[in-house]
């Protein structure tokens, strides 16, 4: 209510400085007929004002501040398989039965073009995981989360995330697997029936996690080729990672 008050006092203030000017043109030249030529076409021209300033200059201005919390989320997207998205990626998928299948569709590499990452988040998308929790170190899973549970906080409560669902649906799913391995005092020798439920739990987070890393892969290749071309060197889900350039 204040603010609607200080607005209706700037504007009554400012209409009254143009009536005062008009007033004082009138006292000096007398000339009613040239204060009204103008002031029909300072009228006329208002919404062409309107169009340049409200709509062109504030949807330009829209778009870079857009673009520029974009590119505050690829940095937090970056820090997150820097420093645990690439090492959960290559734990997991020890963990997929059918890894055979999938493996060759996330071995991105240096010349893949848009359409093949396109086609590439197509298929794990639809992909029937077939997670068998068995095949994982449960405890070193565990410990590896727990060293990493600030930096998911730290991450989970930058604002800038609100404008990444996706993003934040799969730190939330990494969350949840991780109280989930805290809540058990031992992870051997759990029952069929915990291992499936275990099972479930991974396969959420690897299939947002497998497709979260093909973004950022794809975003690499076009702002940051030199970190695309180490990431494609180095990333766990091909044969023999290695750094050195051949």
């Amino acid at each position: 209510m204040k603010q609607h008050k200080w607005i209706l006092g700037v504007g009554a203030v400012l209409l009254a400085c143009s009536v005062l000017t008009y007033f004082v043109h009138y006292l000096f030249f007398h000339d009613v007929h040239h204060i009204l030529i103008y002031l029909v076409g300072d009228i006329a021209f208002v919404p062409l004002e309107v169009l340049l300033v409200v709509i062109v200059i504030e949807r330009v201005m829209s778009r870079h501040e857009k673009q520029s919390v974009l590119e505050k989320l690829n940095m937090l997207v970056g820090l997150f398989f820097s420093e645990l998205g690439v090492e959960l990626l290559g734990e997991l998928t020890d963990a997929i039965e059918n890894q055979d299948e999938l493996r060759p569709r996330l071995d991105v590499g240096s010349d893949w073009s848009a359409s093949e990452f396109r086609r590439a988040r197509a298929f794990v998308g639809a992909f029937d995981y077939k997670v068998n929790a068995r095949q994982l170190d449960l405890e070193g899973l565990r410990s590896m989360l727990a060293e990493r549970r600030d930096l998911l906080s730290n991450l989970l409560a930058n604002p800038n995330l609100l404008e990444h669902e996706r993003f934040t649906s799969l730190l939330w799913a990494i969350f949840h697997l991780m109280e989930e391995l805290s809540a058990r005092g031992s992870l051997t020798d759990l029952p069929d029936t915990d291992l499936a439920h275990l099972a479930g739990d991974l396969a959420r987070v690897y299939s947002r996690l497998t497709r979260e890393w093909l973004r950022y892969c794809e975003h690499l290749k076009h702002r940051y080729p030199y970190i695309f071309s180490i990431v494609v060197r180095t990333h766990p889900l091909q044969e023999r990672p290695d750094a050195t350039v051949r």
